[in-house]
């Protein structure tokens, strides 16, 4: 299938589980990724299902199986899969037989009918130890200095040197997945809205992907556009931010003052766009909830024409600065082997020379018809983070530029921006995948018989890559962790649904 496709449910394969285990592994040798893994019920029965993404093809793969009470585990084969199958567990009740470190992700596990087991808290399960002479663990969080939000790591160090961190969330948790079941209902924008509050943009328009899959509906070019800008503005917002926030971390002011206000600015003309910073309220189901004239289009043009040769002069002092490479260089590297094998996705593995993008690989809208080129490194280091950042933000504002020069033909206050939405197609599955600037949201739902979710499932891209902080950090100082962290930036609330 195609991204934002829906199919039948009754055409994807229902296998044996053995079968549909060795299905994933195949694919997964051969270089496609595990975008989703989960279960739902679907006439009564529960299946286990995978999505997987096959990226040279931009191809999508639906498999299934009857879940019973165990299978066996993805995870020695596939690492990628070993925080999906502990969510299963916690989740339904269903054990991967064989997990190597089968613990709750955010809650204590259910039982096959959905009762919750005896068992502990987030944050006071078994961790994993360091014995023998010099060893011993540090233990950081959930409550944080600042506005971070609540998680907590585990340090298995000797002396300075980190030879493991563990990473225990689920703080955060508000059961928005359970509580789309039946939907979508009135709420459905506010919830997609706030999955992630820094990626408004992303998660928003990855749902409205999908109901328009199952809907049939074809959204105006208008709109199409105006989506896309919208979600490149949040990325140069998030990613300036980010590199701002770099360089304070490694107490580089003149960078990090210039980007927290230039940040503010990127903001402010997503503001323009739709009367709200982050644009609550911009993308609804059939277009947007608002309209785009020649006039506003030029007054967000000229603003950031004025402020992205301030953002770009701000980024370029770091790499002209030697105590901030000194930082940068080497520090929390990531292999290309372990980005793979963990299905790292966005700037985390574009900075391993891992080349995916969804809107080069599984382009819908806008991203169908203008190319934006992958910014990779080769480095897998915080460096290499920075500078695929760097390069995105360029990226995004020749984009921006181009297409708020030349609004398609018909937009305007008298239509081109929303087209009314049908009822959704019974019994069907859509998958919709979005580029978010964190790296690839994808979303998954399943209707019932009436047209109602039967489930829905939200991969934010911090589910894939808390991993990829733990292996940033061995063998590293442990006072490098706090520039690792803010090189990856993962969402807390994006990874608890």
């Amino acid at each position: 299938m195609r991204n934002a496709q829906a199919i039948p449910i009754r055409h994807i394969p229902l296998l044996p589980v053995e079968e549909f285990c060795v299905e994933v592994l195949e694919a997964v040798l051969h270089e496609a990724r595990l975008s989703a893994l989960f279960c739902a019920p679907v006439n009564g029965e529960l299946r286990l299902f995978a999505i997987l993404a096959e990226d040279r093809l931009g191809v999508l793969h639906a498999l299934s199986a009857p879940a019973g009470n165990g299978y066996p585990s993805l995870t020695p084969d596939c690492p990628q899969a070993h925080l999906f199958e502990r969510e299963i567990w916690e989740t339904w009740g269903v054990t991967p037989l064989g997990h190597p470190w089968l613990k709750p992700v955010r809650f204590p596990a259910r039982n096959p009918l959905g009762e919750a087991i005896a068992g502990p808290e987030i944050g006071q399960a078994r961790f994993l130890e360091a014995l023998g002479e010099g060893g011993h663990e540090v233990a950081v969080g959930p409550v944080h200095a600042g506005i971070i939000e609540p998680g907590h790591f585990r340090f298995l160090c000797h002396g300075e040197d980190v030879l493991h961190l563990e990473i225990s969330l689920g703080y955060q948790h508000r059961g928005i997945e359970r509580a789309l079941v039946n939907g979508p209902g009135p709420r459905f924008l506010q919830h997609m809205q706030t999955l992630a509050g820094d990626t408004t943009i992303g998660h928003t328009l990855a749902a409205c992907q999908n109901l328009e899959a199952l809907s049939g509906c074809r959204v105006p070019a208008g709109a199409l556009v105006l989506r896309a800008m919208a979600l490149e503005l949040e990325r140069l917002a998030n990613h300036a931010g980010d590199l701002g926030a770099l360089a304070l971390d490694v107490g580089f002011l003149p960078t990090s003052s210039f980007l927290g206000r230039i940040r503010g600015d990127f903001l402010n003309m997503t503001a323009k766009l739709c009367g709200s910073r982050f644009g609550r309220g911009l993308i609804r189901p059939g277009g947007t909830g608002f309209d785009l004239d020649n006039a506003r289009a030029e007054a967000v043009r000229a603003h950031l024409a004025e402020v992205f040769p301030h953002c770009v002069e701000a980024v370029e002092l770091l790499w002209s600065t030697p105590s901030v490479l000194s930082r940068f260089e080497r520090t929390g590297i990531v292999s290309r082997v372990d980005a793979l094998a963990l299905g790292l996705v966005g700037v985390a593995a574009r900075a391993c020379d891992v080349e995916i993008d969804v809107r080069q690989d599984y382009p819908v809208g806008a991203y169908a018809f203008s190319h934006v080129p992958v910014a990779v490194s080769q480095t897998g280091d915080v460096a290499g983070r920075a500078f695929v950042r760097h390069m995105e933000l360029l990226h995004s504002e020749k984009f921006l530029t181009e297409h708020l020069t030349h609004l398609p033909a018909g937009s305007g206050p008298c239509g081109g921006f929303q087209a009314s939405m049908g009822n959704l197609a019974p019994e069907h599955l859509a998958v919709s995948l979005v580029e978010g600037w964190r790296g690839e949201i994808c979303h998954v739902a399943l209707t019932d018989s009436a047209g109602r979710f039967a489930a829905y499932k939200v991969v934010d891209p911090s589910f894939h890559n808390w991993a990829g902080l733990s292996m940033a950090l061995r063998n590293q100082q442990i006072s490098d962790f706090p520039i690792c962290n803010k090189s990856f930036n993962l969402s807390y609330c994006g990874h608890d649904l």
